[in-house]
């Protein structure tokens, strides 16, 4: 079966989500499934995503995904370039034969001169020449500044905006791994990341309307609108993160300093600067306020704490995903499943009680996305809701 891979975390699913699967699904033929890796209640800019992982695999195979996997948790809140390498990978695995992202661009043929370059040995070192050099300078400035030096301003500048870097970094992941899927850049719509305004809202903006108590009838597909209905109405939506925050203060506070160092990309005293700051700082704000560095990016240092916050380590994202744990999927994404499972790439997780059959380490990475979904289920406003060993007595949701 023909198969075209979107990875995403729908933090909500809406409209312009729609538009993606729709012009992706249009790229790859009618016959194509659409097959999605998405973060799990975790999401790549270290927060709590405001839907549960169940909730949003089922607005997405309700709005024309045939197929969601969960991006495993240390994946999914690592760097653009891990949570673009694990996602890929997973895609490749599933069989998947094109792989559509969307980019501020849509110039498929400038973000691949850009994703070649950044895979040269040689590129690589001239960024740690200029590090060297300028000790405020951070990694994406040196990085812009040698593209721009190898190719040109305008290539460079692509390195300027969110969705081209992951583009970037989709590609960067396919050279890496060798893998035979078609790359399909899709134009990005509406309003910018995290921005405002635009005639197609961004996951940003109907997150603000969430956490305000505005309805988002109109604003997603009527689909999803359902689903997210349901999940408000249940009290298992984190429109308030003011749980969230203070029992993440309070996990920050009981760690060592070794496990900050041990944290993934803690470099340059970086984790003994959160320790100290997560010891003393009364919000969470504050704690990147003070471990900041003119160096390293405030969102490299939110996913940090999350890593800090959920118990991942730098090893546990050092290889690649090692399974596919299904959240969603249709019946013609049950097909692709059946599809996978004959060609034995990678074991595939339908039922939880499935990981016991996995390796330790493999295990290991499964009870890391367990143990953040019964943190994430604290921050639910229905008491009831709040149990634990949720994850392992859920089921994929099956669509016809």
């Amino acid at each position: 079966m023909e198969a075209v891979g979107v990875v995403a975390e729908y933090n909500p699913f809406h409209k312009g989500h729609a538009l993606h699967l729709a012009r992706s699904w249009a790229a790859a033929g009618e016959d194509a499934a659409v097959v999605c890796v998405m973060s799990g209640d975790f999401v790549q800019r270290g927060e709590a995503a405001i839907f549960d992982k169940a909730a949003r695999a089922e607005a997405a195979c309700r709005c024309g995904a045939d197929l969601v996997v969960e991006l495993p948790l240390p994946w999914a809140i690592s760097s653009a370039e891990g949570f673009a390498r694990g996602s890929v990978s997973l895609l490749g695995a599933l069989g998947c034969t094109a792989l559509s992202f969307g980019s501020e661009s849509g110039d498929l043929e400038a973000l691949e001169q850009v994703a070649y370059e950044l895979v040269s040995p040689s590129l690589q070192a001239r960024i740690r020449e200029k590090l060297a050099a300028d000790e405020t300078l951070s990694y994406a400035a040196a990085r812009q500044r040698v593209v721009a030096d190898r190719l040109d301003g305008e290539r460079a500048a692509l390195l300027e905006k969110p969705n081209n870097i992951l583009a970037v970094e989709y590609l960067k992941a396919l050279y890496e791994l060798h893998l035979e899927l078609r790359p399909i850049a899709v134009r990005r719509e509406g309003s910018a990341h995290d921005g405002e305004g635009g005639a197609l809202r961004s996951a940003s903006e109907l997150r603000k309307q969430l956490r305000a108590g505005k309805d988002l009838r109109g604003e997603v597909p009527d689909e999803a609108y359902e689903v997210y209905s349901r999940q408000l109405r249940l009290g298992k939506a984190l429109s308030d993160q003011k749980t969230i925050e203070t029992a993440s203060l309070s996990r920050l506070r009981a760690l060592d300093a070794k496990t900050f160092d041990n944290l993934p990309d803690a470099r340059d005293g970086l984790g003994a600067r959160l320790y100290h700051a997560a010891r003393s700082e009364p919000t969470l704000n504050a704690v990147l306020a003070a471990s900041g560095t003119k160096r390293y990016a405030l969102s490299r240092i939110r996913r940090m704490l999350c890593c800090a916050v959920l118990g991942v380590t730098a090893e546990d994202a050092s290889g690649l995903p090692p399974y596919a744990r299904v959240l969603a999927a249709t019946g013609r994404g049950c097909e692709l499943l059946r599809e996978a499972e004959r060609r034995g790439a990678i074991p595939i997780l339908s039922k939880s009680a499935a990981v016991k059959e996995l390796s330790p380490e493999s295990r290991r990475v499964f009870e890391l996305g367990s143990r953040a979904h019964d943190f994430w289920v604290l921050g639910c406003p229905a008491v009831e809701e709040r149990r634990g060993g949720g994850d392992y007595r859920s089921s994929p949701v099956i669509l016809p």
